[in-house]
């Protein structure tokens, strides 16, 4: 697995629209890009935002960052973005998710 880590500020009085736009645009990644795994959007201490992505591998993660201003959901997401704080990929070299709890029902 590999983590995408894109740190970015957005443009003053985005943040509506950023967020409400984002679970169309992460269904559209995914879409194009099945290797998503899972999507994390964090806002910073200094009202920066760190979006966090897992993907199935490297490979597939650099392909997505290579191509992902194709998908148009993804390209007019990206207007909300001021300035970027860069993209990098790490390797996950462990990894100890929480089990389920033992026992537990669904509601």
């Amino acid at each position: 697995m590999t983590i995408e880590l894109a740190r970015f500020r957005i443009h003053e009085g985005a943040e509506q629209r950023l967020l409400a736009e984002r679970p169309a645009m992460i269904d559209a990644l995914r879409s194009r890009f099945p290797a998503c795994l899972a999507a994390y959007l964090t806002r910073e201490d200094d009202g920066g935002w760190l979006d966090i992505l897992v993907w199935r591998s490297r490979a597939e993660a650099e392909e997505a960052a290579r191509l992902v201003d194709t998908v148009p959901a993804c390209a007019a997401w990206f207007r909300h973005i001021s300035e970027s704080g860069g993209l990098r990929h790490v390797e996950v070299v462990d990894a100890r998710p929480t089990p389920p709890a033992l026992g537990a029902t669904e509601d």
